[in-house]
C-alpha cells in the first residue's frame, strides 16, 4: 500500500472521530522516566532489546479518550498526523460526581462511559499517530451538544485553575480539610457538600495587598432547602468558622443561587477545587 492509500484510509477513519471517543480493553500509555530516579511503578521491555539504557516506560490502562479538538482530528493527515490522547481510570461514583462538577480536575468525565465510572486522566497526556485509529474501535464519548461543551470546559479548567498564594492555602487548611473528611460521608453535612455546585473566591482589592478581604461563595444550582436540620446559612457560618480572619486575611461567607451572583462577582471570583485542597494537604 502506498503512502497516499494508506492516508486517504486513515483520513476516512478519523472522520467518524470525535473529541471526547474513547477505545476500550487493553492499551499502553508511554512516558519517560528517570532510570536512575524513578517515582512511579512502570512496565519497560528490557535493556537488552533497545541495545542500552532504557527510558520510555509503558503502563497498562484501561482504554484512552480523544483530547483533540474535533475540527483537527478531521484534518487530513498529511497535515495534522497526531492525536492527544489520555488514559482512562475507574473511579468511584462519589468521585465520579465531583468530576461531573467540575471539582476534580484531574480528571474529565465521559458521559458515554458514565455508567462504568470511567473518566480520562488528564495528568496523563500521549501522542499517537492517527494511523493507530485503523486499529480502533470508536465508543462515543459525548452524546449531546451539552456533552461536548462540558467536555471542553473541563479541559481548559485543568489549565487555567486559579493559583491561590502560598499563605492563603495554610490558613484555608482547617476548611480543606474539612470538605475532604465530610465530603463523600453518608451525614448531613456531606450530602450538603456534595450539593454545592461550587466554592468561590473573591478577593478584595486583591490578592496581593498587604490586607485581603476574602468572599466565601457557597453556590447551588438552585433554590434547594438544606438537607438536614441546619440551613443553608447555618452551614455557612459552621464552614466560615472553620477559618476565622487572620494575619493579612479577613473573611466573609455567604450561600447563593447561581442566577442570583452577579456576574461581576463570577468573573472577579475564583473556583476552589478539590484537588487544589488535597495536593496541599498529603
Amino acid at each position: 500500500m502506498s503512502i497516499d492509500e494508506m492516508s486517504l484510509q486513515v483520513d476516512s477513519k478519523s472522520a467518524k472521530w470525535k473529541q471526547g471517543d474513547c477505545v476500550l480493553g487493553e492499551q499502553w500509555f508511554a512516558f519517560r522516566f528517570s532510570p536512575n530516579h524513578p517515582i512511579t511503578k512502570v512496565s519497560t521491555k528490557t535493556t537488552e532489546e533497545f541495545g542500552g539504557e532504557v527510558d520510555i516506560a509503558e503502563n497498562e490502562v484501561a482504554g484512552f479518550v480523544v483530547l483533540t479538538q474535533t475540527c483537527d482530528i478531521v484534518r487530513t493527515c498529511q497535515k495534522r498526523p497526531y492525536l492527544e490522547v489520555a488514559p482512562l481510570v475507574e473511579v468511584d461514583d462519589s468521585t465520579l460526581r465531583e468530576v461531573q462538577r467540575l471539582k476534580r480536575p484531574q480528571y474529565v468525565v465521559i458521559p458515554g462511559l458514565a455508567s462504568k465510572c470511567f473518566v480520562g486522566d488528564l495528568d496523563r497526556v500521549m501522542t499517537v499517530e492517527k494511523a493507530v485509529l485503523l486499529d480502533w474501535e470508536r465508543v462515543p464519548g459525548c452524546l449531546s451538544d451539552k456533552d461536548v461543551r462540558d467536555f471542553a470546559v473541563a479541559l481548559t479548567r485543568k489549565i487555567t485553575r486559579f493559583a491561590f498564594p502560598d499563605d492563603f492555602v495554610g490558613f484555608v487548611q482547617p476548611l480543606s480539610k474539612k470538605i475532604q473528611k465530610k465530603h463523600s460521608k453518608q451525614s448531613e453535612e456531606g450530602e450538603a457538600l456534595r450539593a454545592l455546585r461550587e466554592i468561590r473566591l473573591r478577593a478584595s482589592p486583591s490578592w496581593d495587598a498587604q490586607t485581603v478581604n476574602v468572599s466565601f461563595f457557597f453556590i447551588l444550582d438552585d433554590d434547594t432547602p438544606s438537607p438536614g436540620k441546619k440551613s443553608w446559612d447555618e452551614l455557612c457560618d459552621t464552614w466560615m468558622g472553620l477559618i476565622p480572619s487572620s494575619g493579612r486575611f479577613t473573611v466573609s461567607g455567604e450561600t447563593i443561587i447561581l442566577e442570583e451572583m452577579t456576574a461581576k462577582d463570577y468573573l472577579e471570583s475564583d473556583r476552589l477545587d478539590l484537588d487544589h485542597l488535597s495536593s496541599q494537604s498529603t
